[in-house]
């Protein structure tokens, strides 16, 4: 789940929606949201991001999810931590709390996201985690509008549950794969949130980098137990890496360069269809096909997401 940066991106909105966002450049006060060019940066993150977590369903069977989420980290970490070579001197405990905390939530975030997509399909997955961010934006906001979108958003997860199709239809889902989608959706919440604070109390991607390590350290056991020597297959290493440069470094990079040039707001509208972008990454890697009803859900989802970001953006003072 959600590259070098300087200020905290994530709002307590669906800013971040299946791929967590993350610690951003403050926005330059001329050019922004100009042109297509930064649009096309968030689009190709999540891209990116889904089409990285098709790879990753694709090498399960070679380490399993534990194993799949500790190459993941751990390469995500290296790359980081060379890229950032963050100072580890001059902070306070709160501050390595904040970041203790935060490789905490996002350790479990993606533990959690790959055990549910080795049990569901890539789309159902996505869609259900992305409630967590959006009853954060609902829970946050506090206006009535919001119970709309939050019912608009139930619709679909009533579909999601509903739909009596076979297959790989969201009527088949299996129950413990729901429940570790909406636990990481949990997660991506309690992410938003010290990834902020993270931001607020380390310069650059200082804070990213370290909490990537913490997450890395923490997911190790858990990745050895289930995968043991298979880990350090040639083959199977370079499919992990893979795997973190397409889910973490490169949409890292790319959504910093987007938030360099787009307002925020914007960005998290545009962060909003990445359960669209993981179906479709779904149907086009692993085959996994989707119906009427299975689409309608995911849209109703979206549509969720987008109008409590807008209720959000209307909110805010100008």
């Amino acid at each position: 789940m959600p590259a070098p940066s300087a200020s905290p991106s994530p709002s307590p909105s669906p800013a971040a929606a299946a791929a967590p966002a993350p610690v951003s450049a403050p926005l330059p006060a001329e050019g922004r949201g100009r042109g297509l060019g930064p649009v096309a940066l968030v689009i190709s993150a999540g891209i990116s991001v889904q089409f990285g977590a098709a790879l990753a369903v694709m090498i399960m069977p070679r380490a399993g999810a534990a194993g799949v989420v500790t190459l993941r980290l751990a390469a995500a970490a290296v790359v980081l931590l060379l890229l950032c070579r963050p100072k580890v001197r001059g902070h306070s405990r709160s501050d390595w709390g904040t970041v203790l905390a935060f490789g905490v939530a996002m350790a479990a975030m993606n533990g959690l996201f790959y055990q549910a997509i080795d049990r569901i399909p890539l789309g159902p997955a996505v869609t259900l985690e992305v409630l967590g961010p959006l009853a954060l934006s609902v829970f946050v906001s506090r206006r009535l509008v919001n119970l709309l979108w939050a019912g608009l958003a139930l619709g679909g997860v009533v579909l999601l549950s509903g739909h009596g199709g076979g297959g790989l239809g969201f009527g088949s889902l299996d129950p413990l794969g729901a429940a570790y989608a909406l636990g990481a959706g949990a997660m991506w919440a309690a992410y938003i949130v010290f990834s902020a604070r993270t931001g607020r109390r380390f310069p650059q991607a200082d804070g990213l980098a370290l909490a990537m390590a913490v997450a890395a350290v923490l997911s190790l056991p858990l990745g050895i137990v289930g995968a043991g020597s298979d880990l350090l297959v040639p083959s199977t290493l370079a499919l992990g890496v893979g795997v973190a440069v397409l889910s973490s470094v490169l949409p890292y990079t790319l959504e910093m360069l987007a938030l360099r040039r787009m307002p925020a707001p914007t960005f998290a509208i545009l962060m909003s269809l990445e359960p669209a972008i993981a179906a479709s990454a779904g149907f086009l890697v692993l085959n996994q096909a989707m119906s009427a009803l299975d689409a309608l859900a995911i849209a109703l989802v979206i549509a969720a997401s987008m109008g409590a970001v807008r209720s959000q953006i209307r909110k805010q003072p100008a």
